[in-house]
């Protein structure tokens, strides 16, 4: 199609399906599962929600909620098979939780401020956490010890992901730079950062891990 043609006439604009309500205080991240079965939403008020993608009414959708954080749930991630989540909150832990039955299976603590932003690599046998103590750690999943501490940034992290086949880690911090990092021995290997190091608010690689998307609080996107 040539673009004197102008926009697909095939396009449909996406539509509000439908509202889910339940949280008592602001939802800080809503992600889907990998297989897109399974909605999860988590908030200031304590708590990570479980709702079904497909219901056909808010009143079916929702399916649990998982309950144990002392404080808010900055963040979230889902394992690959959709078991499992991890949740990232102000109360300075993690909490890995089993989606099927709603039980915190293991507690995730070391960390000496707030945990704001978790991961698990693609394997889901380790997840990376970020906090405003200014440390990335690395966890074991099935013991729930923590493998490495590494001293990231000098500024709180904002986002941690691990690249497709798990080798590497990416950080962002409000310190204004993007961090590489080799998941097996905590090495730095490269440091990204813009002349005018303005904060770095997410960080993500490209599916296929050629690509680093960087969002910044310049108003700016980066790849």
């Amino acid at each position: 199609m040539s673009e004197s043609q102008g926009p697909s006439t095939h396009y449909k604009p996406y539509r509000l399906k439908q509202t889910l309500s339940g949280h008592s205080e602001a939802v800080s991240c809503v992600k889907f599962s990998k297989d897109g079965r399974l909605l999860g939403s988590a908030s200031l008020d304590k708590t990570i929600r479980i709702w079904s993608a497909s219901a056909s009414s808010p009143a079916s959708a929702f399916k649990r909620e998982l309950r144990g954080h002392s404080e808010g749930v900055s963040d979230f991630a889902w394992s690959s098979d959709a078991r499992y989540i991890c949740s990232a909150s102000d109360d300075r832990s993690l909490r890995i939780w089993d989606v099927h039955t709603g039980d915190c299976v293991k507690t995730l603590k070391g960390h000496t401020s707030m945990v704001f932003c978790v991961n698990f690599n693609p394997q889901s046998n380790l997840i990376v956490s970020g906090s405003f103590d200014e440390t990335l750690r690395i966890w074991d999943v099935k013991t729930g010890k923590c493998q490495k501490i590494i001293s990231a940034h000098t500024d709180p992290i904002t986002a941690v992901h691990f690249n497709r086949d798990g080798s590497l880690i990416v950080s962002s911090s409000r310190d204004g730079s993007c961090k590489i990092w080799d998941s097996a021995t905590g090495a730095c290997l490269k440091t990204l950062i813009d002349d005018k190091t303005p904060a770095v608010s997410f960080v993500e690689f490209s599916p296929n891990g050629k690509f680093i998307l960087a969002a910044t609080l310049d108003d700016t996107l980066e790849s």
